[in-house]
């Protein structure tokens, strides 16, 4: 499903090259569920950023379903992020002041209001917050913040996660329940891919990857899961 083919990513800084990914050639496959770890620095986020589309790579390729996105025009690439990616931050980025159904709903702007509310309240059940759709984003609690984000993400029914440090602003039991509910989204089909720092959370993956320097250094299964 996804593809990455001799990668690299660097600055130029006068004449010196500063590389964050070199080489990378990753294949993961549908409904994987994926978390890739290392220290600060090791190109884990920018690994993440350019297979959805975010950030380019300066060599390489990256194919989704067989598709070079970086052969997508500027209308193609955003039509990639909106339906084929939900991305999941470890800043919730939501409007403070909008509700919760507010905030959900913003990717479906286009879709027909009947449409647009049957699915925001489904998707809010799924993640358990059909309770707080009225509730504004500034009054709920950090994993109910995360719980809104995820909603957001998969709103218009992505084929693809990627998590980025998803529980990096909250406590550990709020963040295994984020965890926990990737989880679940995984087992309906969804590829996860997952950016994190909690080596507590690698059973819950079907495969580890470790990024040192801007490269892949050791890949490991997880026989079971």
């Amino acid at each position: 499903m996804i593809r990455v083919e001799n990668v690299y990513k660097y600055y130029l800084m006068g004449k010196e090259k500063f590389y964050a990914l070199r080489n990378i050639n990753l294949k993961i496959k549908r409904g994987e569920f994926v978390a890739i770890i290392g220290p600060s620095g090791s190109g884990k986020s920018t690994l993440l950023n350019i297979i959805g589309g975010l950030d380019c790579p300066s060599e390489g390729k990256v194919f989704v379903e067989n598709q070079d996105i970086f052969k997508f025009n500027d209308k193609k690439i955003s039509e990639y992020r909106l339906n084929k990616i939900g991305f999941v931050f470890q800043f919730f980025y939501l409007e403070p002041n909008y509700t919760v159904y507010e905030n959900v709903v913003i990717p479906l702007i286009f879709s027909r209001k009947n449409s647009r509310e049957k699915r925001v309240k489904e998707i809010l059940e799924k993640v358990g917050l059909s309770q707080k759709i009225k509730n504004r984003a500034v009054e709920l609690s950090g994993g109910e913040r995360q719980r809104v984000a995820i909603a957001r993400a998969i709103i218009n029914d992505p084929n693809i996660l990627l998590c980025d440090e998803p529980t990096g602003n909250l406590d550990s039991k709020t963040g295994l329940s984020i965890i926990q509910l990737l989880k679940e989204l995984n087992k309906e089909g969804k590829t996860v891919v997952m950016v994190t720092h909690n080596l507590e959370y690698i059973p819950f993956a079907n495969r580890v990857i470790t990024l040192r320097d801007g490269e892949i250094k050791e890949e490991i299964r997880n026989e079971n899961n």
